[in-house]
């Protein structure tokens, strides 16, 4: 849910300009940064965030400045004259009282100090009707941006999960001929016990029984339910990337976890270290999966 927006809108002889930027967050938590004279919006403000951003942790940063009006349409900051002057020479007289060699970027210093190229204050703006308009205007305008900016991550993570679930469903086919395989070995090393047993007690043993005990031996061994069972997931989750609406990041967290049971149990039924490298590899991929979930609204 990471994201980031912008739009700038003029407002008579105000410049506006909203920027929004946003990580993963499990609500809103919402961190606005605005004139004093736009508290009295901030209900509104966050109403208007929660409803179309839902979550996330955002930073709103909202900014008023008066402009001159030049030729050709262009708008540009006012300098407030006294601000530069007075950090100007604080600054020149901090060079001659510590020997510091004069900069030629010291102009350059003092536009980037505080208030420099805003003259514009809260007392000297008035929250008419039409500016709390253009205020809101202008947010709407970066939250679409900023949407966009979302839709357009959200896009490169669903790609992103179709090769993980991709690589996944190759790990599972390769399990299958260490898992046919290891069935007849399973069943050539007990029998091989057994005769070694009988041998030594001198006892024929019941080969009913044998074959009852084996059988139920292989069963507690067989995958074949969690194959089918982790490929129904991987489906499953392919079709909730396509939904829309809110809720989407939830489903897939509830189906990262079922694909998970599934792999641990093929894991734990895993007795060749051939197979039980395989698991690992998916087990890494779903991990994967999981921790980019939590960006999915």
């Amino acid at each position: 849910m990471t994201g980031y927006g912008k739009a700038v809108k003029d407002y008579q002889d105000q410049t506006i300009t909203v920027e929004l930027r946003g990580v993963n967050s499990k609500s809103l938590d919402l961190n606005p940064r605005m004139p004093s004279y736009l508290f009295e919006k901030e209900l509104d403000i966050r109403q208007l965030l929660a409803s179309r951003l839902e979550r996330g942790k955002i930073d709103l940063g909202i900014t008023i400045a008066k402009c001159l009006s030049a030729e050709g349409g262009l708008n540009f900051p006012l300098i407030n004259a006294e601000a530069f002057k007075f950090y100007y020479n604080q600054l020149v007289a901090l060079q001659n009282e510590l020997g510091i060699p004069a900069s030629a970027d010291l102009v350059g210093a003092v536009m980037r100090m505080p208030a420099v190229t805003k003259a514009e204050t809260a007392q000297e703006t008035v929250l008419d009707e039409g500016l709390a308009a253009a205020v809101m205007a202008t947010l709407n305008e970066a939250v679409d941006a900023f949407v966009a900016f979302r839709t357009q991550e959200g896009a490169a993570l669903q790609a992103k999960f179709n090769e993980q679930l991709d690589a996944i469903e190759a790990l599972k086919a390769e399990v299958e001929p260490f898992e046919k395989g290891r069935v007849e070995h399973i069943r050539e090393h007990l029998l091989k016990n057994l005769d070694k047993l009988a041998e030594e007690t001198k006892k024929a043993i019941d080969s009913n029984r044998l074959e009852q005990e084996m059988i139920y031996y292989l069963e507690k061994l067989d995958i074949t339910e969690e194959k089918v069972r982790l490929t129904n997931h991987i489906r499953y989750f392919r079709e909730t990337m396509a939904l829309e609406g809110s809720g989407v990041g939830k489903k897939l967290g509830f189906i990262a976890q079922e694909m998970g049971r599934e792999i641990n149990t093929l894991g734990s039924k895993s007795n060749q270290s051939e197979m039980q490298i395989i698991v690992v590899k998916m087990k890494d991929l779903l991990e994967q999966i999981k921790e980019q979930v939590l960006n999915v609204l």
